[in-house]
């Protein structure tokens, strides 16, 4: 692991409160501002210095395992975006699929992905634990938990009750808002941490426009892999396990074949694993849509880029990345997104960056089609730079880059750490895909019940109890 593929801890947790805020349609800055209200309420309810880094920790961290659950949520409300956000904001209207069953297994998992995160993360265990209770203990099989329970870090109650009002806010007024979290004080929330919220509530958010000090605890300026950043994105479709991983290899072994200097190289790895922040904007339905795109659905994918610029407006250790990531989508006949750049305004940076992501896309199996094969995907990539949307000699390189890295024997030959048989690891490839039982017994020649058995061996040794979490910790392990 490079320096070029590192980021501290502190600006890892920013990236992935913010992809967590706008995969839930709120504001990217929801989570910062639900942070600095938590620490306010743990402040007030005597807490120490510790406990109050770790609540602000979980509050950013809140929504961090929301990529995981777009698929199911999809399933519930048509639109995991919008869908969500009205739900959260109790603006939703009623709905028959919002029920406990239905819901709590989603509750789950999600907690289960963020404390996962914050494990990869090395955060401290204070931190992972109330991430795996915030949206209710698995314990009690509900989401009413006894008020500072025995069981329950306190960080839960605090961030539960901080997120909740700065979400509410917006939508009901301070006073509306108040007026829906006394209604669940004693049963969501303590009644007693609710009595000490209001006094302050409104000075508080008045508050949250300050800029707020630099992070500065234990750890925060540690170095983890980037890549749990693009992982943790590319949950939100399963088929997507890993591909900006892959783009960004492509990306980096395409610089040196292009004659690119190494100092030119290590800024397009970053970009790759950074580019699909945006993406998870985007409801599901759109992704998924084995039919032509019609103009409003066109309206959000062009808006893909944007976001992903945006990030680096608010965490400006990846500003420059995120910048260069914001511009894999520019044609150089101008017919790209979202800026619509073209010829000289597109570098050579951006043009190997474009052209990898493109032959990797190609390359992958996607909902409405197979994957191509090499020989067709360059087919293909060198007819669209003949007619000017890609550069001749970037697309040349990436094409010989990704002829080098295609496996001799025609199978995946990913890094080994003996955790997992041979046959384990084919299967978790084609699950952690979302392939289901049976069609990954197809493709396997296998039965489905054989598959469901290696599933059920593997979340034993990933200690998973989902296949997003089994994804993301296998992506880390670099079992796929």
């Amino acid at each position: 692991m490079g320096a070029d593929e590192t980021i501290i801890v502190e600006d890892a947790v920013q990236v992935l409160a913010m992809v967590g805020d706008l995969s839930m349609g709120l504001a990217s800055d929801h989570s910062i501002r639900t942070a600095r209200l938590a620490s306010k309420l743990a402040e007030e309810n005597g807490d120490a210095a510790d406990a109050c880094t770790s609540t602000r920790l979980v509050a950013l961290l809140r929504w961090s395992g929301s990529t995981a659950t777009a698929g199911g949520f999809a399933s519930l409300l048509g639109d995991d975006v919008a869908g969500r956000h009205a739900m959260i904001t109790r603006t939703l209207p009623g709905n028959p699929n919002l029920t406990l069953p239905n819901v709590l297994p989603l509750a789950q998992m999600q907690c289960e992905v963020a404390g996962d995160i914050a494990v990869l993360l090395g955060l401290s265990a204070d931190v992972e634990d109330s991430l795996r209770h915030l949206f209710g203990s698995p314990q009690r099989g509900d989401m009413q938990d006894v008020m500072f329970a025995p069981n329950l870090p306190r960080s839960v109650f605090y961030v539960r009750l901080a997120g909740d009002l700065e979400m509410l806010a917006p939508a009901h007024g301070t006073e509306g808002a108040l007026r829906l979290v006394q209604e669940r004080a004693g049963v969501k929330y303590p009644a007693t941490l609710v009595n000490k919220l209001l006094p302050h509530a409104q000075a508080w958010l008045d508050a949250l426009e300050e800029p707020s000090c630099a992070a500065n605890y234990a750890g925060h300026d540690r170095l983890v892999p980037l890549s749990i950043v693009a992982d943790v994105i590319e949950l939100k479709l399963p088929w997507l396990a890993g591909y900006s991983r892959r783009v960004a290899e492509l990306a980096r072994r395409s610089a040196a074949l292009a004659g690119m200097l190494a100092l030119e190289e290590k800024p397009l790895q970053r970009a790759a694993l950074l580019h699909g922040i945006g993406r998870v904007t985007v409801p599901n339905a759109v992704w998924t849509r084995s039919t032509k795109l019609e103009a409003a659905d066109w309206d959000k994918v062009r808006k893909v880029p944007f976001w992903t610029a945006r990030a680096g407006t608010q965490v400006a250790a990846i500003a420059s990345d995120a910048t260069l990531g914001s511009l894999i989508y520019e044609r150089l006949d101008g017919s790209g997104y979202y800026r619509k750049l073209r010829g000289d305004s597109l570098g050579m940076q951006e043009r190997l960056l474009a052209a990898a992501a493109a032959v990797t896309a190609l390359c992958s199996a996607r909902p409405w089609r197979h994957a191509h094969g090499l020989p067709a995907a360059a087919t293909l990539m060198t007819a669209q730079a003949a007619a000017g949307r890609f550069d001749r000699h970037a697309v040349a390189a990436v094409i010989e880059a990704a002829r080098a890295l295609a496996p001799k024997n025609g199978q995946v030959r990913p890094l080994r750490d003996g955790l997992l048989s041979e046959r384990e690891i084919e299967v978790l490839r084609h699950v952690s895909l979302g392939e289901s039982s049976r069609e990954a017994a197809r493709a396997m020649k296998i039965s489905p019940a054989s598959v469901r058995a290696h599933v059920d061996t593997i979340f034993q040794k990933l200690e998973s109890h989902s296949r997003p979490a089994m994804t993301l910790k296998a992506l880390a392990r670099g079992l796929i």
